[in-house]
């Protein structure tokens, strides 16, 4: 493991060229480890942005224009160089996110892999003939959307660029890039790699600045042709709107309240520590974390006590501890908000049976938390619990666990535990979200689509379908005359 807790200066990075300064100034980002301020953040001026764009329709033509296959050179060696620099990067994540370092560690590599994936479909990006009458010639082609603005979230600072940026790029779009000003060192850190692999110049760009005033002038410009974003429902409907008025399409993977159906044949410990360690995943700060587990009611006091106990066993603290496994929450205010949705839980009925209260002398720690029979009038019933607090609830029969688990507006992941093939697909079938877990956790690989329906989003990013997200489909249409040359209708 990496003792290195170095956390380099932090940039803009516009048409090939470092910024060390913005011209609006700076703000500062805190450590969640323990309050210290590690850098001070360069913010970029409305001047800087329109700089950036300008820079980026530059890009966007030598790109565009590049063959695949050296587009995709280019990209697997930013792939490798992440993998070359990985301790590093993980200890800048570690460092502004306080996700334990194995942790930090591994979604870098994973970004890595997600990379090399968009870097080789990009070269399979098929256009197809279609049938046509005599004389006749019908094809489509697929071409760039254009200049994309990415908007990540800070919970997963360089999975969440690298499905973005590798597959704009692999598809020929340039992209500026918003990190979010928790998470800033890592997207540095990415853009860092793209540029030393070679990327021209304005084919990747890196901004900061306030998210409100950057989303609008980056979207508003007729510079830029798509949108995608990563982060809150509110924050994503909003995202869609300013989109809308400029008729740009977007790829929005937004909220969830993950329900996770425990039926009475599984085999309760397996299923428990598996719980267990998925919950408390990245403090729970996880837009596909299960949230509401809801339990058969002939297994529900044994599973409740077998969760508890493996709760009972993570140990928080400092995320460069080998020991750690679960680091503090990213900030004072996800601390608060957490703690306002235990608290309000709790007095409304709900069963404290582990946890629910801060922890440490500094930072921003939480101890995991255990709720039971929670009433639908808690607010944690209806919001996204964004941290490390499990919700168990009972119940009698499949279909009462099936309303309760599509009651809510999100749909982005569920999960389904059963011994049973046949309930399993039944059940699976009836889940309202983009995305089902059956008998695991996993939700995503570089193989597959990620993302959510209703108001968790729309759009699928990774796999196959990332790539063709920011691909257009041209038809060309030729006629030709009887002796085989052109000939106009």
């Amino acid at each position: 493991m990496s003792t290195d807790r170095r956390y380099e200066p932090l940039a803009l990075f516009a048409n090939g060229e470092w910024r060390l300064s913005g011209g609006d100034g700076a703000a500062e980002v805190v450590s969640p480890i323990d309050g210290v301020v590690l850098a001070q953040l360069p913010l970029a001026s409305d001047d800087e942005l329109d700089a950036t764009l300008k820079g980026a329709a530059e890009g966007l033509k030598v790109w565009r224009a590049m063959p695949p296959l050296k587009r995709s050179g280019l990209l697997r060696r930013a792939a490798g160089l992440l993998r070359e620099r990985a301790d590093s990067v993980a200890s800048t994540m570690s460092l502004e996110l306080g996700k334990p370092w194995s942790e930090a560690r591994g979604e870098v590599l994973k970004a890595a892999d997600l990379i090399d994936w968009s870097a080789e479909e990009g070269r399979r990006a098929y256009g197809r003939t279609i049938p046509a009458p005599d004389g006749e010639s019908y094809s489509t082609v697929l071409e760039p959307v254009g200049v994309v603005a990415a908007f990540t979230p800070w919970n997963f600072p360089a999975v969440s660029p690298a499905r973005k940026i590798g597959s704009a790029l692999a598809a020929g779009c340039a992209c500026i890039l918003k990190p979010s000003e928790l998470a800033p060192g890592t997207a540095v850190a990415m853009t860092r790699a793209f540029a030393d692999a070679g990327i021209p110049a304005g084919v990747v760009s890196l901004v900061h600045g306030d998210p409100s005033k950057v989303s609008r002038r980056l979207i508003s410009s007729p510079v830029v042709r798509m949108v995608t974003f990563t982060g809150s429902v509110a924050v994503g409907k909003h995202i869609a709107e300013l989109a809308a008025r400029e008729m740009k399409p977007c790829v929005l993977e937004l909220g969830g309240h993950g329900p996770v159906l425990v039926f009475e044949d599984i085999d309760l410990q397996l299923v428990a520590k598996a719980s267990v360690a998925a919950k408390f995943r990245n403090s729970g700060q996880v837009c596909v974390s299960p949230t509401r587990f809801l339990v058969h009611s002939e297994i529900f006091e044994r599973f409740a006590s077998a969760f508890a106990a493996a709760t009972a066993s993570i140990r928080v603290g400092d995320p460069f501890e080998s020991t750690t496994n679960m680091g503090p929450m990213s900030s004072g205010r996800r601390l608060n908000a957490i703690d306002e949705l235990v608290v309000d839980a709790v007095s409304k009925g709900a069963r404290l049976l582990l946890g629910g209260k801060r922890t440490g002398n500094s930072g921003f720690y939480y101890l995991p938390t255990v709720l039971a029979d929670v009433p639908l009038t808690a607010r944690i019933m209806q919001e996204e619990p964004f941290g490390p607090v499990a919700i168990l609830q009972r119940f009698d029969h499949p279909d009462d666990a099936l309303f309760e688990a599509n009651r809510l507006p999100f749909g982005l992941a569920s999960y389904v535990f059963t011994a049973s093939a046949s309930r399993g697909r039944s059940v699976s079938s009836k889940l309202e979200s983009g995305i089902v877990g059956l008998n695991t956790f996993t939700t995503s690989s570089t193989e597959t689509p990620f993302g959510g329906i209703k108001d968790s989003g729309y759009g699928r990013e990774g796999g196959i379908d990332g790539v063709r997200a920011y691909l257009t489909t041209k038809t060309v249409i030729e006629k030709f005359a009887p002796g085989g040359g052109h000939i106009a209708s």
